[in-house]
């Protein structure tokens, strides 16, 4: 039957045709040209059902009823698509300046905490990092403190059993690295260091740290203070002067912390510094021989030297920032200024 191919080709092609129409006026047209009351193409074949014969009458008439409700359904989906994007278009005014959008910045804390490792790389030192949770032998007994010693009790610690604690330092990850490694060694172990510390503008419970090592013959204390005074003009600036203190610390002997000139006053004295004009920054030393015994070393053929920092006193020294606490409250006023 002749009317029967021309519904095949219809319906092969309906589809394809409704969907190629770029404008509304298109859409108009194919409608008019598939169902237009007068001269429709699904219209003009409804028209001739009479004319078929009885038996062929419902089926043909249940084929263009069905070509026609598709029609109207596709013709109505893509009318409906050019009124969503007519209303988007309404809605944006390309002619207003458009909008920048917030841009995550690095945290004052890693700022300073990669500078600190891009000077000591700089110098030939390699950066391990280390377990937090670590045995009382590591964080304390490899470190010659031993059971009862007093320097147990300044870090009073997170213990998670009889054994395990948060560490309160990241030297125990210099110990790991010794017991595996022969020298020379020349190292640094940032990490965080968990303390029982009560909370005002100078202490916090969770800090960073950054902690160093250099082992090898014939190393001396000149070899330290020179490393740390590169290190301070680094980060702080060539004019900066320092001055290394005698101190005790159980895993260096001897020992000195390292003080800079006020960044504030430039040493005259100020409420920062105390009117002292120095502000103290990190502790240093020569490895204690009893530490190298642990680790199996001669220290009657190798000498060393350490030191440790912690990450956000350096910060807080180099952007003049008064309270601890602002690094830990995530507010963007304090955030965006870094």
């Amino acid at each position: 039957m002749q009317i029967m191919e021309k519904i095949k080709n219809l319906e092969t092609n309906l589809k394809e045709r409704i969907n190629s129409a770029k404008t509304k006026e298109e859409i108009e047209k194919i409608r008019i040209e598939l169902l237009g009351r007068k001269r429709g193409e699904i219209t003009l074949l409804l028209k001739k059902i009479p004319e078929l014969p009885l038996k062929d009458r419902p089926r043909v008439g249940n084929l263009l009823n069905k070509l026609k409700k598709e029609a109207e359904q596709l013709l109505q989906k893509k009318e409906e698509s050019f009124k969503k994007g007519e209303k988007v278009l309404k809605k944006i005014d390309i002619t207003l300046p458009g909008k920048i959008p917030l841009i995550g910045k690095v945290h004052p804390i890693n700022q300073v905490l990669n500078e600190i490792k891009d000077i000591f790389i700089g110098l030939g030192f390699e950066v391990v990092v280390g377990p937090e949770i670590e045995t009382e032998y590591y964080n304390f007994e490899a470190l010659n403190m031993p059971k009862y010693h007093p320097a147990r009790d300044e870090q009073d610690s997170f213990y998670i059993d009889s054994t395990h604690l948060l560490r309160t330092q990241t030297s125990p990850v210099q110990i790991r690295v010794m017991e595996k490694s022969q020298p020379p060694i020349r190292m640094i172990s940032p990490g965080l260091c968990y303390r029982r510390d009560a909370i005002d503008a100078s202490h916090f419970p969770v800090f960073h740290q950054v902690e160093g090592l250099a082992v090898d013959k014939n190393i001396t204390f000149a070899d330290l203070k020179g490393t740390l005074t590169y290190f301070v003009h680094q980060m702080f600036g060539k004019n900066t002067r320092l001055r290394f203190r005698p101190s005790y610390f159980p895993f260096t002997e001897p020992s000195a912390e390292v003080d800079i000139s006020c960044i504030i006053c430039g040493g005259s004295g100020c409420s920062v510094c105390s009117n002292k004009g120095w502000l103290e920054i990190l502790g240093s030393g020569m490895v204690d021989p009893e530490v190298f015994k642990k680790v199996g070393y001669d220290p009657e053929k190798y000498q060393g030297f350490a030191f440790g920092m912690g990450v956000e006193r350096i910060c807080m020294l180099k952007y003049g920032i008064d309270d601890i606490r602002l690094f830990f409250q995530n507010d963007l006023r304090f955030l965006s200024q870094f």
